[in-house]
């Protein structure tokens, strides 16, 4: 039910226990308002739908006043329940909730929750009598945006602006996280569509131009040789790459089979993989004993064998000494893999996870530059962060997180 803005207390009626002001502010006001800040009218007048949990009809009408002489067009409802508060946000879209903190049967604070739980992002500033300090702050930290006392209701109308603005600060923050995540998912799928599409061609191509290299090599003249070098290799490389991106794309693709993975057992697989390059590099691997971990075990062992793998690749002039360990900080599982290489620049150390992102020479090392990108999508996708700490000629230190999860039960 509604009542009409400058009305007295008695105009307050009850129907079906919810005690209401019909259509404060223009009559036949829509059952709805726009999710933006208050929409401006004939000038500075702004509309205003307003869910009020209030049971003093007096204190209804001085807030309504206050809002009035700001310049706000209001459309109100009043709620003195949980069920009669629930019922309402369900039905209509409301600016903000103007809530008292003490009713002789609910707590306004517990409107908060209501919202939480119903996925809205309404603003509810608390109009109370009185309030202290330290409860103030605690509802604050529970999420009200803002408290104001009914003797200082002059500024009512500020903290109802401020509300709005913040609102709407949070609305542009989703919107812009929504259509960053949408363009990521269309340009992975870009990305998974022409590396796929790319590799037959692409085979195709290595596949001839290694065949006229073997069948006319020292039948032409010099140059056609070193022609024909060019394009195999350029060739080979396109191949590889295409492959790198594709292995890219996939991270996640198909979802991740999140289950309790114990690391130690992870890590000897990748040191399988791992068994030619350690052997022709004379390097040493140590490990402590690692934990079990909520993780995809596959994607963990990419991990693995990347940050070790490039350990043993940008070694410097004593043979690869790999140390991995992990540890518990807070709510999470670090995991480190140190080494003794060559090291890395200050300012290089973000450079590292960018995707294609070289530091060196393919006349120094190979690759594309592609193995710590797909590491830093597997453990953001985990719900991880990795990074390194380094400095030239002193080695390297990668380290990731995993969350501490629950063990799931087998």
């Amino acid at each position: 039910m509604q009542c009409e803005l400058g009305q007295g207390p008695e105009a307050l009626q009850t129907s079906s226990g919810l005690s209401a002001l019909p259509s404060i502010g223009s009559a036949g006001a829509p059952e709805g308002v726009s999710k933006g800040p208050p929409e401006e009218a004939n000038g500075s007048t702004k509309r205003l739908r307003v869910l009020m949990v209030e049971d003093e009809p007096a204190d209804v009408e001085l807030v309504l006043r206050a809002l009035r002489q700001a310049g706000f067009e209001t459309t109100a409802d009043i709620a003195q329940t949980g069920k009669e508060f629930t019922d309402l946000v369900r039905k209509n879209l409301y600016d903000v909730i103007l809530a008292d903190y003490k009713l002789p049967n609910w707590n306004g604070m517990e409107s908060v929750e209501v919202l939480r739980q119903e996925g809205l992002d309404i603003p509810v500033i608390l109009v109370s009598g009185a309030l202290g300090e330290q409860t103030a702050v605690e509802c604050i930290k529970q999420g009200a945006a803002d408290y104001v006392l009914k003797d200082h209701l002059a500024r009512l109308p500020e903290a109802v602006r401020r509300a709005m603005r913040e609102r709407k600060l949070r609305e542009d923050h989703r919107q812009a996280q929504e259509e960053l995540a949408r363009s990521n998912r269309d340009l992975e799928q870009f990305a998974y569509v022409a590396s796929h599409d790319l590799q037959e061609p692409l085979r195709m191509v290595a596949t001839y131009t290694q065949l006229l290299a073997e069948r006319y090599k020292g039948k032409l003249d010099s140059d056609a040789d070193k022609y024909i070098h060019y394009a195999v290799d350029g060739a080979l490389r396109m191949q590889k790459l295409v492959q790198d991106l594709l292995a890219f794309s996939r991270v996640g693709r198909q979802g991740m089979a999140l289950e309790s993975t114990d690391s130690n057992a992870v890590l000897q697989v990748a040191l399988l993989n791992l068994e030619a390059a350690i052997r022709e590099g004379g390097a040493i691997v140590e490990h402590a004993q690692l934990p079990a971990v909520v993780a995809d075990g596959s994607q963990l062992v990419q991990v693995f064998q990347n940050l070790i793998g490039n350990a043993i690749k940008f070694h410097g002039s004593e043979p690869p000494v790999i140390q991995v360990a992990a540890g518990v900080k807070g709510k999470e599982w670090v995991f480190s893999v140190a080494d003794n290489g060559i090291g890395i620049a200050p300012e290089n150390v973000d450079n590292v996870f960018v995707i294609f992102r070289r530091l060196h020479t393919r006349a120094e090392y190979s690759g594309n530059g592609i193995g710590l990108s797909i590491c830093k999508k597997i453990v953001e996708q985990h719900g991880g962060r990795i990074w390194v700490e380094s400095r030239p000629d002193h080695g390297s230190i990668f380290y990731f997180t995993i969350p501490i999860k629950a063990i799931p039960k087998q």
